[in-house]
């Protein structure tokens, strides 16, 4: 049975599948409309946006959503092509579906679809990657009625992402606030009221605060090329299906909340690495999860909590592939291997009750390290204070503290040569019968268990009050270490990008980490 959509959206709207091309393709966007015909707008979006292709008097029929469009996609037609020209830069283009003028065009107005050009083989060597997040997109979409976060394990690329993800009014310029999950309000709002009313004002759905592109990627692709750095740009599933993406690349960046990677992914990653390539991250809750994609990359799995009783690979010899968090033990690959840090051992600051009044700022520890060459930062100095670059999820790992430095005692599988170079209060949220210290209005479910017993039920085979301690005070971490002939730098927070806006001090080490990693 075929039903209405279930989200809100305008008159027209669409989506490309595949999300991912290289220049000289041609890109297939399927819509659905009410209204009589529409225009299009195609734009290259960095610091500035260039228009690249327009169209008007476009129609399509108003397709319904399949009853489990959310897992399968929506299957609709090819509406128009666009024939990308081969000279057209790697970057992320942005489309734009406009009921034409005259047109019932709802009160939400404009819908926004996107596709990447990923580099072409050639020229050598090439620019820095930017793989943005796209599997935490789709875990996040809830169009056409669930999402992973409303009951669902499996969803698809291929269908529209609800508005917000992509474009919003941005602050300082278009907005005071452009929603921004962290609660950064003096004095502290831990029930995020702040973030509700915008979402409820503007019709924005709630998750579009943790996901998408305008949240993080944006803000970091504009400082680089404000800052003269140019950047290739490709998605999470390029890294599985299209692996020469990193052919002759000296440095890859993940930015903002990178959450969901395949098995696939994290080969092609660390095979990387291994052979020279070095891995910056920007990115907090990075590659938490691991998914499985399906229908040849049409859409993606994951259990999450329940994998262990939902899984059907769980009680086969693929149970490696679990779709469960990457430090649970039946998978027997931490996160850690790959990126150094891990949310188990990180977890929320300024978010619900998990240090509400926090700094939202960096202490350096280690401040003769390349990252800070040239910040005048000494040991026990504040990096990102009133930036709040310390925000949303967090990681860390687990440590002791040797002559007042803190060192990882590697028992969550932290590499070796691992170098702590700042640290901030974290907590995972506890949410039990007697007490919720996340904050309702955000949360899929305020029921019991919260990530704090989750975590530890995975980590330790139970939630009792020792395994507890364990992980009850984590800390948000930045840091480095070395793979083979690779570096990997770790910031260890989602909401780093927000301290490229205006505070010098992030701005520097960001370029820092930009220039020794791409160098030779």
């Amino acid at each position: 049975m075929a039903h209405p959509h279930f989200t809100r959206f305008p008159a027209v709207e669409g989506y490309c599948f595949p999300q991912s091309y290289r220049p000289g393709e041609q890109v297939e966007v399927r819509c659905a409309s009410r209204a009589e015909s529409f225009g299009v707008v195609v734009t290259l979006v960095r610091s500035d946006r260039t228009t690249v292709w327009t169209q008007q008097g476009l129609r399509a029929d108003d397709h319904l959503a399949g009853d489990d469009a959310w897992a399968d996609g929506c299957d609709w037609p090819t509406t128009f092509t666009i024939d990308t020209d081969p000279s057209w830069p790697s970057g992320y283009y942005e489309i734009e579906l406009r009921a034409d003028e005259g047109e019932p065009s709802s009160v939400h107005g404009t819908a926004h679809a996107f596709f990447v050009l990923r580099p072409p083989p050639e020229p050598l060597p090439r620019r820095p990657l930017l793989v943005l997040s796209t599997n935490t997109y789709n875990a996040y979409n809830q169009w056409g009625g669930r999402c992973l976060y409303s009951g669902a394990a499996q969803v698809s690329f291929a269908r529209p992402l609800e508005r917000g993800y992509l474009r919003r009014p941005a602050a300082p310029l278009e907005a005071g606030f452009d929603g921004r999950v962290t609660n950064i309000a003096e004095p502290s709002d831990p029930e995020h009221r702040r973030l509700t009313e915008y979402q409820a004002a503007n019709h924005y759905p709630l998750w579009t605060a943790s996901s998408g592109w305008h949240n993080w990627e944006r803000r970091f692709m504009r400082w680089a090329a404000e800052a003269g750095i140019e950047l290739d740009v490709a998605i999470n599933s390029d890294l599985e299906f299209h692996r020469d993406v990193l052919d002759g690349c000296p440095l890859m960046l993940s930015v903002g909340h990178d959450e969901y990677w395949s098995w696939g992914m994290r080969d092609t990653v660390d095979d990387f690495v291994a052979r020279g390539g070095n891995w910056a991250i920007f990115s907090g809750n990075t590659s938490f999860w691991q998914v499985r994609y399906t229908n040849d990359g049409r859409s993606m799995i994951c259990h999450k909590g329940r994998a262990r009783l939902d899984d059907p690979v769980m009680a086969t010899n693929e149970r490696h592939h679990l779709t469960s968090m990457w430090s649970d033990p039946l998978i027997g690959r931490p996160e850690t291997g790959s990126i150094g840090l891990t949310f188990s051992r990180g977890g929320y600051h300024r978010i619900g009750q998990g240090v509400p009044r926090g700094s939202g700022a960096y202490t350096v520890h280690r401040p003769e390290h390349w990252a800070f060459a040239g910040t005048g930062l000494r040991a026990g100095d504040q990096l990102g204070a009133g930036s709040f670059i310390v925000g949303y999820e967090v990681d860390g790992c687990a440590f002791t503290t040797v002559d007042g430095l803190p060192r990882p005692t590697h028992e969550d599988g932290a590499p070796a040569d691992l170098e702590i170079l700042g640290t901030c209060p974290a907590r995972l949220l506890s949410i039990t019968d007697e007490v919720c210290e996340a904050p309702a209005a955000l949360w899929a479910s305020v029921d019991p268990p919260g990530d704090l017993e989750g975590v530890a039920m995975v980590l330790f085979g139970d939630d009792s009050p020792e395994s507890i301690a364990k992980i009850a005070h984590g800390q948000a971490m930045m840091a480095s270490f070395t793979s083979g002939r690779g570096t990997v730098f770790n910031a260890g927070s989602a909401d780093w990008a927000y301290g490229l806006d205006a505070d010098p001090l992030v701005q520097r080490v960001t370029a820092n980490v930009l220039r020794h990693l791409s160098a030779g």
